[in-house]
């Protein structure tokens, strides 16, 4: 099955042709069974015949999940206890949580309260060893002790959850309707918002389902959706960076999700209010007192804390520069050990953050230039796995990459996806090749104007079978374009193409994202082949390169 494609028919007999253990996340969102208008799919079936049926097709959904995947189950209440049952009981799911899901623009009912809720159950197939990114940024968010009242003792991390009835969202604590809490609040997409894809009834709201991929799966990792309706659940996908699938019965609706998802971009935002509670007018207005980094409380600057951190910074930094203590997990550590030993308020983050903030300002004691010099010809064998894992998880987490590298969650999350990609090299060599591409980004976008301009429409070489570029006279460098059947995965610059696609054949990660060809334009100046990279990463729009190396394609506007 490829990824990134969606596939009209049956739901039963589709996931039966998909390799077992290849899908690290599905969301479904399956009829209710409660006569329902659908194009084609009958939604008043006998209740044995429904419950039978969604037996079946959550069988498969085991089948083909990864030992640690995750299965996202959004039903009515209607069939919500019978199919919870059904899954733990009869197939073996465990239930982590029963997710409500309440949204504004509720059903009217003449004879009983309106309806306003959606059950969302988190299923797991291994209690031990499954996804749950909790301490995202991006779905974090912080307590009422931190915004309203300024309390010292707060949790940088937020607050933990509660079990509270809230009649009116809009007066809620600022943390009401976490990402931690059961209870979540999104508007229902009404048929007069903007995100409404208009040929289907049943639209998820696309930060609903960002939550669930941001906390339930890995950048680059495949998500499946076997009722694709809409395509929301795709759309979400590409644009946090996932490789997705989407299974839909209506072949009009198959049709108008493929034109939805070829005018989705990767790093394209989500529609919708990121925060709903935040977006309505509420009765009464408290005071906000902390000042933010990133959503982050961040202890006011005063001169104290300014020199708790500079204090921490001269005793461990043996001449280190602020970047390589970033790059170098031990030496990150050691700076926040003296950053605890001083007692100073905040956390990691926060600290690392700060360091940044004082040596741009010119404050930190001058430091020796100690250290290797990385060429970019040495960091070849890596430079494109750093490329990828900062683009995705800037995506996943909503960072910059200096934000990244404060941040030791996203920092992790980042080693953990470049060794993915190119596997033997250390943390800090994948974090200094980031930074050099990043360095480097201002000049590859003017070399991209100034001397690869025509390559903006230029036609491009013939694809090659990746198996044809192993010979030795593919041992110098150029620019290559890696695609799978149906999209341009990657557009890379290297000195040694032959060793480059070695490298990809052979690993895992790279085989998952089913690379079928290559395009390839040699070169014979390496200094200046990424200005022609940046280029094509403009004309094609990969799915794996960052963003920073993206010029405007647009020949009248260089």
């Amino acid at each position: 099955m490829i990824p990134n494609t969606v596939f009209q028919g049956d739901c039963i007999g589709i996931l039966k042709k998909i390799p077992a253990g290849s899908v690290d996340l599905v969301f479904a969102d399956p009829p209710f069974n409660i006569g329902y208008e659908y194009d084609i799919y009958d939604d008043r079936r006998s209740r044995e015949e429904y419950l039978d049926w969604s037996k079946a097709w959550m069988s498969l959904v085991s089948d083909v999940l990864k030992p640690a995947g995750t299965f996202w189950l959004a039903i009515g209440d209607e069939f919500a206890a019978e199919l919870k049952l059904i899954a733990q009981n009869e197939i073996g799911f465990t239930c982590r949580s029963w997710v409500i899901w309440y949204y504004t623009f509720g059903v009217n009912c003449v004879r009983g309260f309106s309806r306003s809720h959606t059950h969302l159950f988190h299923f797991i197939k291994d209690p031990d060893h499954f996804t749950f990114n909790s301490g995202n940024p991006a779905v974090r968010v912080l307590s009422a002790r931190q915004l309203v009242y300024a309390d010292n003792r707060a949790n940088p991390k937020g607050r933990l959850p509660d079990n509270t009835w809230i009649l009116r969202p809009q007066d809620a604590p600022r943390s009401g309707f976490a990402a931690t809490h059961d209870t979540w609040y999104f508007a229902r997409v009404a048929g007069t918002f903007k995100e409404r894809e208009g040929f289907h009834g049943c639209q998820m709201p696309e930060q609903l389902l960002g939550r669930i991929i941001r906390i339930c799966s890995q950048p680059g990792e495949l998500v499946l959706d076997p009722f694709a309706g809409s395509g929301t659940t795709l759309a979400v996908a590409k644009k946090l960076g996932r490789q997705w699938l989407g299974i839909e019965l209506s072949k009009d609706y198959a049709t108008r999700i493929q034109k939805r998802m070829a005018g989705t971009e990767v790093g394209d935002p989500l529609d919708g209010p990121e925060n709903p509670v935040r977006s309505a007018p509420s009765t009464g207005r408290g005071k906000r007192k902390v000042r933010l980094i990133k959503g982050r409380p961040i202890p006011e600057t005063n001169q104290d804390m300014q020199q708790g951190i500079i204090d921490a910074y001269r005793t461990m930094s043996r001449g280190n520069s602020t970047d390589a203590i970033l790059c170098d997990p031990q030496l990150l550590a050691e700076f926040d050990q003296e950053c605890k030993k001083r007692k100073l308020p905040g956390d990691a983050y926060v600290w690392n953050r700060l360091l940044l903030r004082i040596r741009k300002s010119g404050k930190l004691p001058g430091i020796e230039r100690s250290g290797q010099r990385f060429t970019f010809e040495k960091m070849d064998s890596y430079s494109d796995a750093s490329e990828i894992a900062m683009h995705l998880v800037s995506l996943d987490y909503g960072l910059t990459l200096d934000d990244m590298l404060c941040s030791p969650q996203a920092a992790s999350t980042f080693d953990r996806i470049a060794e993915q990609f190119a596997p033997g090299y250390s943390s800090f060599e994948y974090r200094w090749a980031a930074l050099s591409i990043r360095k480097r980004a201002i000049k590859s976008k003017s070399l991209a104007w100034n001397r690869f301009a025509d390559w903006a429409k230029k036609r491009l070489p013939r694809n090659m079978p990746l198996g044809k570029c192993l010979s030795e006279k593919f041992e110098r460098p150029g620019v290559y374009l890696l695609a799978s059947s149906n999209q341009t995965l990657y557009v890379g610059e290297t000195c040694n193409l032959r060793t480059r696609i070695a490298r990809i054949l052979e690993n895992e990660t790279w085989t998952q994202m089913a690379p079928r060809s290559v395009k390839w334009i040699p070169s014979d100046e390496y200094a200046s082949q990424h200005g022609l990279q940046s280029m094509l990463i403009g004309r094609m729009k990969p799915l794996l390169n960052s963003e920073l190396l993206r010029p405007k394609c647009d020949l009248d506007q260089p």
